[in-house]
This record gives C-alpha cells, structure tokens and sequence, in this order.
C-alpha cells in the first residue's frame, strides 16, 4: 500500500477519481438525463458530492493513524482543494438556475433563508482554507498560525451539517442527514479526542 501511495502517478490518479462525479453530471447534463428537474438534480447532486468528499478528506488524518501511513497526507490537500471546488459548483448552481444571477435577489434571499446562509458561510470558509492551502501561504503565515486558520474545515463540517438538515426538514426526509452527521459527528469526536491527548501528554511529558 505503501509502494502505491508514493508513487509518481498516485495524485494523477487521485485528481480523475475526484473528477469523476463532475464527468458523471457532465454527462447527464450533455444527454438531458437529469430528470423532470434539471437545475433541483444539479444543485442537490453537487451538494451531495460536496458533504461526501469532506467525510473523506476529515477521514485522511484518522485513516493515516490507524493505518500507519503517513503518505496519506500527501492527499489531503488535493481532496480538500475538491471539496471547495464541489461547494462552490453547488453555489453556482443555486445561484445560476434559482436565482439568475441577480445579485440583489441572491443576497436577499442568503439573508432571509437561514440554511442558505449558512451554507454561504461555509463557503465563505472553504475560500479562506483553499486560497492559502499552496506552500507559500503556509510559509508566509507560518505553521502555526495555518494550522489555526484550517481547524475552520471542522467549523465547516458543523455548517455542512446544519445546511443538510434544514434544507431536509422541508421534506421530512432525514436518513442522509444521519449519515452524514453521524460519519462527521465521530471524525470531529475523534479530532477532539486527539487533541486533548496530545495535550495530556506533552502537559506531562
């Protein structure tokens, strides 16, 4: 595992499995195969892809403990830049097909629509993580204070969350949304427990 993890081509590879849901919809939008409801399908389609791939990318850390392969990490980054690409596909599409892209009519409505808002600031958020996740941001606002700005990804998992449910609740549909909140309820869980072990025992190391 190890071998494929470091290999030249792993990110390469990485990079299409991330696309694959885009070509998927894509497709469908290419052979009008989206339903009665072409715009509805898009926006819940990107937003479902959108809370899927940040359950991976909160899943890397764990997943390199648990396993022992530090190489994980490699990825992290890759899959993170995919959830922010996904979200703002998602905002795009609310914007574009509900919308219109009138801006008046988009602020209003992020105002007066509280899932929409809070779905905006989790946007709001991901732009901040993705606009300093190159080498360079890292350098310049050094380790630690990046390390603080990216704790943000799990201020986001909770707006992810809250966003699912009360865009749900109107249907009374709610199965996705214990999924999803029960896979980012344990990752935050697991990142809180690991904190504070790691600060139990430097505190008494």
């Amino acid at each position: 595992m190890r071998a494929w993890l470091l290999h030249r081509h792993a990110k390469k590879t990485l990079l299409l499995l991330c696309l694959i849901p885009f070509a998927l919809l894509l497709y469908k939008v290419i052979n009008d195969n989206l339903g009665p409801n072409p715009a509805e399908a898009l926006i819940r389609a990107t937003g479902d892809w959108s809370i899927r791939f940040l359950c991976i990318v909160l899943l890397v850390t764990p997943l390199k403990v648990l396993t022992h392969s530090p190489a994980l990490i490699r990825f992290r980054r890759m899959i993170g830049v995919s959830v922010f690409a996904y979200v703002t596909l998602h905002l795009l599409c609310y914007a574009g097909f509900d919308m219109g892209f009138d801006l008046e009519d988009i602020t209003k409505d992020i105002l007066k629509r509280p899932f929409i808002w809070v779905g905006f600031l989790g946007w709001v958020f991901l732009s901040m993580l993705a606009l300093t996740s190159t080498n360079a941001a890292i350098k310049w606002m050094g380790v630690a204070r990046w390390r603080r700005l990216h704790q943000l990804v799990y201020a986001v998992a909770v707006l992810a969350v809250v966003h699912f449910y009360w865009m749900k609740s109107a249907k009374h549909n709610f199965n996705e949304v214990i999924v999803y909140g029960s896979i980012l309820g344990f990752l935050l869980f697991w990142r809180i427990l690991a904190a504070f072990k790691a600060k139990f025992y430097s505190t008494h190391a």
